[in-house]
């Protein structure tokens, strides 16, 4: 039995969070949830969207899965996401991007892992206006070597246990000589201790660009933060969308699994929401557990139900498609005929 704290989200996070306890529990993995609110939902309740109890909970557990959460654009309103990193120091930001058969996409048999560096840079919240007026603001990004070392170690780590066979550090240090070189200089070095595995790097405008270009030359992707926030998202583009774009944030003590898709509150409540990402987030969660069957059973079954096109959801299929609940109860009697 392990204890997981699940904070379902608002729109349509509470729904799909629902599917993933359900398609977890099909594998035979028992886990005591213990449900929190955040978000607007905890701002209506508790005049704070990240209460103090969440953050308690993730203490406790040292596991937490994690539905999507509206942050609005351009207001006071902190990040969620943002806050929980920075309070569990959950450096890694781990973002695969997988093709799955039967997903109308660019381009077949891609199979990306994004290295994402989560706490340092111009997501450190180092930001004010610089006048009165407020006629100018300034955002300091700060990158340090043991930042730059330790996610490059971690994807590094990742690559030699997991048989990959190339690592790529993207950086911008010919204009950025002294932030974009630390963390060039730093990965070169951590290199060296992976000899096994080749290492090569890319200015992020070549990166971008290469990526659209022909992804299959790529295997595992390392860092800094912004850059890794608009890289990720644009691998996800290359396998069809963030409909089925799972993440982890991961630290020394903590980790946090997620759909990093948006809450969508247009659909929330109608049935229509696509299940997948929150679920390969629960997968992602079970391998990290040492539960490795059953995270392959997940991930088998939805790679199978998304194949066979019949009992699918509308941004998988327009033409035939299937609610939520429908698309669950799939993927669930396909892990139960495992």
């Amino acid at each position: 039995m392990y204890n997981v704290t699940l904070i379902p989200g608002d729109g349509i996070g509470p729904s799909i969070s629902e599917s993933t306890q359900r398609i977890i529990a099909s594998t035979g993995i028992q886990i005591s949830w213990d449900v929190q609110e955040a978000g607007i939902n905890a701002i209506e309740k508790y005049k704070d969207p990240l209460p103090q109890q969440v953050i308690d909970s993730i203490s406790r557990n040292k596991i937490a899965l994690k539905g999507p959460l509206t942050t609005p654009v351009g207001t006071g309103f902190r990040s969620i996401n943002v806050a929980l990193r920075k309070e569990f120091d959950l450096f890694i930001n781990l973002r695969p991007a997988k093709s799955f058969i039967g997903v109308k996409a660019t381009f077949k048999d891609v199979d990306l892992i994004m290295f994402r560096e989560n706490t340092e840079e111009f997501y450190a919240g180092i930001e004010h206006y610089i006048d009165a007026k407020k006629s100018a603001a300034e955002t300091i990004g700060v990158v340090t070597r043991a930042g730059c070392e330790r996610i490059v170690r971690a994807a590094f780590e990742y690559s030699r246990k997991h048989g990959r066979k190339q690592v790529t550090i993207v950086h911008k240090a010919n204009i950025l000589k002294y932030t974009g070189g630390l963390f060039l200089e730093v990965g070169r070095k951590v290199a060296q201790e992976f000899p096994e595995i080749q290492c090569n790097d890319k200015i992020i405008d070549n990166m971008a660009m290469q990526l659209v270009l022909n992804p299959h030359q790529f295997d595992v992707i390392v860092t800094t933060n912004l850059f890794g926030d608009i890289l990720s998202d644009l691998c996800s583009g290359l396998v069809g969308g963030l409909g089925l774009a799972p993440g982890a944030n991961i630290g020394y003590d903590a980790a946090l699994f997620e759909a990093v898709h948006g809450s969508a509150p247009d659909i929330a409540g109608q049935n229509l929401a696509n299940p997948c990402a929150m679920a390969l987030a629960g997968a992602m969660m079970l391998d990290y557990l040492g539960e490795i069957e059953a995270s392959n059973k997940i991930q088998r079954a939805i790679a199978d139900v998304i194949m066979e096109g019949v009992y699918v959801t509308r941004d998988l299929n327009p033409e035939k498609h299937v609610g939520t609940i429908e698309m669950t109860d799939a993927i669930v009697k396909t892990i139960e005929k495992m």
